[in-house]
């Protein structure tokens, strides 16, 4: 598919929009939700605010460089699925080469940034994300597998071992039990969260032949699984909490939404509903939001800052 011929009328200020379009802003919020938490556990304490923004800075350029080039690559798809129909490489906004160059030229800025202002180990963790979202998801698995978004999931589960790099700058401790209990959370949660949404967006899936498991399974086999992998994430939170030594702010908020996180899940899989699944789907972003704040606020409030 050719993307139409950009307007040259077009106001800088949309073009710029259209930029910062491509990052996929809504994702990289979640990313980030995920990071600052685990760097406040990681250094039992809040980090210097410089520390801070030096990793968030660097990881939402390295994961906007990956979203914009997954853009680059599936503008044949999004031009056929409604929900994709108003990005800027279908609409006309930008040409394919202006988002690809822009995609390339952010991901070796973050790599650089975070490799002088954070640690080697950070940047190197940034890009293999972004490779793993390219290569294995966008290129192999998105249009091959029905295992696509387990797979490739794993690069949003990258954000929690930068934050624990970007602290301890050690491989040993950014690859302990308590960050893997949290990389293993974040992989489980994938899968759930995004067929609940795939469920509303069967159709789409289907007209451009991507195999995610709503389209190429059954309704019980893929409520079914959404039930193992939620189950799987609550578990998951638990090892973390015991790991990490956790306190009562973390276990009560863990504990409570990890029951009504499986409670809707099982609810998808009884009624085989679209719209519980929905529902499913926005409570999956509460979730995470509500572990990852219980996190920091538990060690702040046990430190006494």
């Amino acid at each position: 598919m050719v993307a139409p011929a950009v307007p040259r009328s077009i106001p800088l200020s949309t073009r710029i929009g259209g930029f910062v379009a491509l990052t996929k802003p809504r994702i990289i919020e979640l990313l980030l939700v995920t990071t600052v938490p685990t760097m406040i556990v990681a250094n039992n304490g809040v980090p210097s605010l410089w520390l801070i923004f030096a990793t968030v800075f660097g990881g939402t350029l390295a994961a906007g460089g990956a979203n914009a080039t997954n853009m680059y690559v599936d503008r044949d798809i999004d031009a056929v699925m409604n929900r994709t129909q108003d990005r800027p490489l279908v609409n006309g906004l930008m040409t394919p080469n202006a988002a690809l160059t822009f995609a390339v030229t952010i991901e070796a800025v973050a790599f650089v940034w975070l490799t002088l202002t954070v640690n080697l180990l950070s940047a190197v963790l940034a890009l293999t994300a972004t490779l793993i979202y390219v290569f294995i998801y966008t290129l192999w698995l998105k249009r091959t597998s029905r295992q696509n978004i387990v797979i490739g999931g794993i690069a949003g589960c990258m954000p929690v071992l930068i934050g624990y790099s970007s602290v301890t700058n050690s491989l040993s401790q950014t690859f302990a039990v308590a960050p893997l209990a949290l990389f293993a959370l974040m992989f489980f949660w994938t899968p759930p969260h995004f067929w609940a949404l795939a469920v509303k967006y069967k159709d789409d899936y289907s007209a451009v032949d991507v195999p995610m498991l709503p389209v190429v399974a059954s309704m019980r086999e893929t409520t079914t699984q959404m039930l193992v992998y939620t189950v799987a994430v609550v578990a998951s939170s638990l090892v973390f909490g015991w790991a990490a030594e956790m306190g009562v702010v973390f276990w009560s908020v863990t504990v409570v939404s990890g029951a009504v996180f499986i409670w809707y899940a099982v609810q998808v899989l009884r009624t085989e509903s679209p719209a519980k699944a929905i529902k499913m789907f926005a409570f999956s972003i509460s979730y995470v939001t509500l572990v990852f704040a219980s996190m920091a606020i538990d060690v702040i409030v046990r430190q006494g800052w």
